[in-house]
């Protein structure tokens, strides 16, 4: 079900779930038993940064790289050296968490060399209840400005509509109606439906995109 492409990045419009969703994926990845490494590129973003879970992550050997300036509450955009080891070392699976605009994704322009020379997957979160993507055209307006800023192209969707943990099983289906249409209009697949493990045997078969179950790790930090 994951991806074969060694580099993975995830992005979307903040609030869509996106860093949700890269934990999942990672700790999914590293359970393969396969050398993993998360690299939080997300700068802009002061909740919900992967690199808040840290300890989480180190529990299943996983390395996280992120901002230079080292603290979990370090909020100065500072882009560490150690991000080069990703794109190097090629021993190691790497999920990247990008920053979900168009400032966020210039952090990833950077680096356009390393990109070009190594296949990647690129996948945009879309959760339809959120109010700058709730239309194909919002979408793909979205989709627009962070290929520019970030100079990679999107390569497939993610469905991950939810309302926290009030979601149910009509948002999820909402949410991909809406991702069906954006990937008619550009031609990207739709790689995984985002599902909470409650959820799961609800959604019907043969919906498009894999089915990702997940568990929620990421809290409100006033929570």
């Amino acid at each position: 079900m994951l991806d074969e492409k060694r580099v993975r990045i995830i992005t979307g419009h903040y609030g869509s779930g996106k860093t949700e969703f890269a934990v999942n994926y990672t700790f999914a990845l590293a359970a393969t038993g396969k050398k993993t490494a998360i690299v939080d590129l997300d700068i802009v973003n002061p909740y919900f940064r992967s690199r808040e879970i840290e300890p989480a992550f180190t529990e299943k050997s996983i390395r996280v790289i992120a901002s230079s300036i080292k603290g979990p509450g370090a909020d100065i955009p500072a882009l560490s050296s150690e991000i080069n080891t990703a794109f190097h070392d090629k021993s190691y699976e790497v999920v990247i968490d990008l920053g979900g605009d168009k400032v966020g994704a210039r952090a990833l322009g950077r680096y356009h060399e390393y990109l070009s020379e190594e296949p990647y997957e690129m996948m945009f979160v879309i959760n339809a209840n959120r109010h700058e993507t709730q239309t194909p055209e919002d979408v793909i307006k979205y989709i627009n400005g962070i290929e520019e800023s970030s100079r990679q192209k999107i390569t497939s969707l993610v469905n991950n509509t939810h309302l926290c943990g009030e979601t149910q099983l009509e948002d999820i289906l909402r949410g991909q109606k809406l991702c069906e249409e954006v990937s008619q209009i550009l031609g990207l697949p739709i790689k995984y439906v985002v599902v909470h493990k409650s959820l799961v045997d609800k959604v019907p078969p043969g919906i498009q995109g894999a089915i990702f179950p997940i568990d929620i790790y990421m809290t409100k930090p006033w929570e």
